[in-house]
């Protein structure tokens, strides 16, 4: 009779998973042969000197290391999580270099976005729907915080360059005694030539995170998550 093994923990998988992509991230940055171009492409700064790539992320800069790819945050020693390696790795390089549209889409016009929407508002929209729908004005004075600008769109709407060519902007309806609070999150329809569908999804769940954490320290501690 053959012997049943228990399922691997969910964290464990989780961080091997994680570990595997910044891999084959790393390795990827290392076959780039014209890192200027790459960064013209990104809105990367390359300084030669220190063979070195700076990328903006959320409102702060990170150094990404060339050709190893180690990520680390400008001026701060701060630690930086490995899914936020990934995701700038990413970002940098799968970037094209194609000019903002200005016509902005939904996550469900994005390739598989249909299919995968229900996880995406589960992850991403729910929890600033939960958090900031009895009092909508606090979600611009916390995204500031992330370099969000006030936008116009439903009750309240923000604005965050995730990355240089990354825009995207959050939508909340504040709700009454008919309908509920709802929200929604919108891109450039260019933003598949910076991240693809999955990438989009774990950013947004990032970005909604780091907000909600803000709002329940006050921003006085860093936004990890």
């Amino acid at each position: 009779m053959l012997k049943k093994h228990a399922p691997l923990p969910a964290q464990p998988v989780r961080e091997y998973a994680h570990a595997l992509a910044y891999k084959l991230a790393c390795e990827q940055l290392a076959q780039i042969k014209d890192i200027e171009e790459q960064c013209r492409k990104s809105g990367g700064e390359y300084l030669p000197a220190e063979k070195s790539v700076i990328i903006d992320h959320l409102n702060r800069s990170y150094k990404i290391s060339i050709p190893q790819g180690e990520v680390a945050l400008v001026n701060d020693t701060e630690a930086v999580p490995v899914r936020d390696k990934i995701l700038i790795l990413h970002y940098f390089l799968r970037a094209t270099g194609r000019p903002l549209s200005g016509k902005i889409i939904t996550y469900k016009e994005l390739q598989e976005g249909i299919n995968y929407y229900p996880t995406f508002f589960k992850r991403a929209i729910e929890p600033i729907i939960n958090n900031f729908k009895d009092e909508p004005p606090k979600l611009l004075d916390i995204s500031a915080k992330l370099g969000g600008r006030k936008s116009d769109f439903g009750d309240i709407a923000v604005t965050i360059n995730a990355f240089p060519y990354v825009p995207l902007t959050i939508v909340l309806w504040q709700g009454d005694k008919e309908f509920p609070a709802d929200g929604n999150i919108m891109f450039d329809s260019t933003i598949t030539e910076y991240l693809p569908t999955e990438d989009i999804t774990i950013l947004c769940e990032v970005i909604a995170w780091k907000i909600v954490r803000l709002l329940k320290t006050g921003g006085d501690t860093p936004v990890k998550r």
